[in-house]
Order: C-alpha cells, then sequence, then structure tokens
C-alpha cells in the first residue's frame, strides 16, 4: 500500500531530529568512547526514552503508522528534546497523516478590509499582514518604503499587485541587502513554511510555491532538507535602506481569531534611538 505523504514526512521528521543527538545528549552513557554505527541516536534509544517499543518506533520512522496517541507523541517529543514549535509540528504531522484529498480546491485569501486599513494607519514601523502561504496580503507605507529600498517589486507581485515574502527573500538578490543577517531571515521563513506545510499537507498552492524555491534556491533547498521549524512570536530584526543604513526593529506577531492562518507583524524601533529617527524621516519621503 502506498504510503501517506504525511506519514513519510512524519518519519523523516523523526529521523532527523534523532540524528542531531548524541546519547551524551540525553544521559545514555553506556556507550561513551565506543565507535557507533550511526550518527545522533539508535531507533532503540528513543524507544527506551520515549517507552515504547522498538517496533512501533521503527514503524513510525518508516511511514507504516498513520496514528500515534498524544501522548506517545509527546513522549517522543521529550525524547528527542524538541523545542515548543517543534512539538507542535510533531503533532500536527501526525494529526494530518492520512491520505490528502484527491482534488484539494485552491484556497484565495484575502485582507478583510478594517485589517488592511488598521495596517495601513501604522506608522510607528513597518506592518504586514501574511497568509499562510506568506503571501503579503496588506503593508504600510514604511514596510513598502524598506523593501522597495533594495528590491524591484515589480516583477514578484502577484495577483493583487502584492508579493509572496518567500520569494522575496529567496529569489529577489536584493533581499541580502535588505536583511544584514539574511541566513537567519532564511531560515526562520523555511522554518515557518515548514509549519504551514505540516499544518496543510493538501494546499496545492503551498506545495507549488516550495516546489519553485526548492528549484530555483539552493539555500532554500539545504534549509528545507533539515526540517527545520520556526514559528513567527516575537523577536528582533536588523534591516537596512540605503538612505538611512541599518535599522534595529522589534517584532511582534499577532493571530487573528477569525482567520488563525493570518498573522499581522508589527515593527517599531526603540523610543529615542537612531532607528526610530530613521523611520521618521523615511515617512517624510
Amino acid at each position: 500500500m502506498k504510503k501517506a505523504t504525511g506519514e513519510l514526512e512524519l518519519g523523516r521528521f523523526l529521523q532527523i531530529r534523532r540524528g542531531r543527538l548524541s546519547p551524551e545528549d540525553v544521559g545514555l552513557t553506556g556507550d561513551v568512547g565506543k565507535r557507533r554505527r550511526v550518527s545522533g541516536l539508535r531507533r532503540e534509544e528513543v524507544a527506551q526514552l520515549a517507552r515504547v517499543s522498538v517496533n512501533y518506533y521503527t514503524r513510525l520512522e518508516q511511514g507504516q503508522n498513520g496514528t500515534a496517541s498524544p501522548e506517545v507523541l509527546d513522549a517522543l517529543a521529550t525524547a528527542l528534546r524538541l523545542s515548543p514549535d517543534e512539538r507542535a509540528h510533531l503533532h500536527d504531522l501526525a494529526a494530518r497523516s492520512g491520505p490528502a484529498p484527491r482534488n484539494p480546491q485552491p484556497l484565495t485569501e484575502n485582507a478583510r478590509p478594517a485589517v488592511a486599513r488598521m495596517i495601513a494607519a501604522y506608522e510607528n514601523g513597518p506592518a504586514v499582514l501574511l497568509g499562510r502561504r506568506v503571501d503579503i496580503l496588506a503593508w504600510n507605507r514604511l514596510a513598502r518604503i524598506l523593501f522597495s529600498g533594495h528590491i524591484d517589486l515589480g516583477p514578484t507581485t502577484r495577483e493583487g499587485g502584492l508579493p509572496n515574502l518567500a520569494e522575496l527573500v529567496f529569489l529577489q538578490p536584493g533581499s541580502r541587502a535588505l536583511y544584514p543577517h539574511w541566513m537567519d531571515e532564511a531560515h526562520e521563513l523555511a522554518g515557518y513554511l515548514r509549519v504551514m506545510a505540516g499544518r496543510y499537507p493538501g494546499d496545492p498552492q503551498l506545495s507549488a510555491l516550495i516546489h519553485r524555491l526548492n528549484d530555483k534556491s539552493p539555500e532554500f533547498a539545504e534549509i528545507w532538507s533539515g526540517h527545520v521549524v520556526w514559528d513567527k512570536t516575537h523577536g528582533t530584526r536588523s534591516v537596512h535602506h540605503p538612505k538611512v543604513g541599518r535599522l534595529t526593529l522589534s517584532f511582534e506577531t499577532l493571530r487573528l481569531p477569525d482567520a488563525a492562518d493570518q498573522c499581522i507583524v508589527l515593527y517599531r524601533a526603540e523610543s529615542g534611538s537612531s532607528s526610530e529617527a530613521a523611520l521618521a524621516s523615511l515617512l517624510k519621503e
């Protein structure tokens, strides 16, 4: 019987996370100093830590067992030292490990008008509304100014005139000037797409985007093969504009209760900082 894509993704995710741990990482010291035939933990070691049978765990890795209880998944997440985002991703993969719909319907995402107006009115920093495929559904003037400082947005726009953030970052050379720490941005963005792919394995547009990025961006393909998982929450980001130089901005991510796949990302500079002054000068143009 053909294995479901979700089951294969679940198995591959477990294999990669097992491979990045050493016995010492998880308190298994019996083989210290001995030569091991595998890098990372053995399957039997993960099974021991999670208190499941080796056969059961092996079937999970091989995509031959589509069911796993939340308790087992949590035990595996603890055994593999998964981060909160990785733990949630593991549950998503298991919940969607059955066959995908035969003819999934494309999903059109749009910004609710009131949300778009709110984002447009935000002047403390850049603001964007992202869809599940990181399509930019709405953005304010400062966000457009920052992106257009290094990137020609014309060739990247979708129907409706707005770009896809992943295509900007991975396929536009100017993004490396926009983001001084480009590789960090690339890892986070690929990790977010991985979260969405685990949550919506039957989304044909999301799958097409991932295939396109894999084909056209060697950096994306390498990051994607490592099953990096990262969900947008909050943090600090450096960006560069040719007229004002580097800016340091903090950001917060807000989820919409009536559209959980969409998120508002708001940026702001520290009060009284040079970055705040730079943003103010850009708004005056």
